[in-house]
């Protein structure tokens, strides 16, 4: 009985290892870019707040920003999720309040505010009280910031308030890791198998062994019946007639 317990723990830990591999290589994992610059992600998106020297914030133009995060979006924020996300991690990077650029235009075709990205229409907004029509500016002028101390959203003029924090953005790349070969996946079908064989095998010796066991007993083995060979039959019938009075 103990060999077999043993070969059925030991079959049911390779089926656990077999399965957790199997498992485990199917699983997506995000990438940043690398780059050399600190990337964090969040959600589907990488982000690069791009630092100052220390107590001091350091600021660009909208032009200067978008040079920096070349190749890359300026921020575009598309939930309040990720817009509590930005205004909760930038006191990491900037001491006091800061207005970061956000990735947007004024689109004069469809009179509407987009997001230089993907060119959407805004979802969401967190604009300061009068929303995003309360402004003077020429809309061929406006740009749009966030500020990190309340998460709100506020026009400005691109050229005359040129000085903002800076955060790129990107889509993280989910990289699939490799499907599991078919020799894998037969060896967890064998395991499997092997699992439920030994497990049969070891109640089967188990009920065999228990006397109370009804199962068995439903099968216990009884030999053919045998009619009586020529001679022992004369033997009974002598032993009969010696005992009649």
């Amino acid at each position: 009985m103990e060999p077999c317990r043993s070969c059925y723990f030991t079959l049911s830990n390779i089926v656990l290892l077999t399965l957790t591999c199997h498992l485990s290589r199917g699983q997506d994992s995000p990438d940043c870019p690398a780059d050399g610059r600190t990337w964090l992600t969040f959600g589907s998106n990488c982000y690069h707040f791009v630092h100052g020297e220390e107590d001091i914030a350091k600021s660009y133009s909208i032009l200067d920003a978008k040079d920096m995060c070349r190749g890359y979006d300026l921020l575009t924020v598309k939930s309040a999720e990720e817009n509590d996300y930005i205004i909760k991690y930038s006191p990491s990077v900037w001491k006091g309040n800061m207005s970061i650029w956000l990735g947007m235009y004024y689109d004069s075709d469809d009179d509407v505010f987009k997001w230089h990205d993907d060119n959407s229409v805004l979802s969401y907004n967190n604009w300061e009280d009068g929303g995003a029509d309360d402004t003077d500016l020429s809309l061929m002028d406006t740009c749009v910031t966030l500020h990190s101390n309340t998460g709100k959203w506020e026009n400005i003029s691109c050229t005359d308030e040129p000085e903002n924090g800076v955060v790129c953005q990107t889509k993280a790349i989910w990289t699939v890791a490799p499907k599991s070969s078919p020799l894998l996946s037969a060896l967890v079908v064998i395991s499997v198998v092997l699992i439920v064989a030994v497990s049969a095998v070891v109640w089967f010796l188990h009920q065999r062994n228990n006397p109370g066991s009804s199962i068995l007993n439903l099968i216990e083995y009884h030999p053919p019946f045998r009619s009586p060979s020529a001679d022992q039959t004369c033997l009974v019938e002598a032993e009969e007639i010696e005992e009649t009075p």
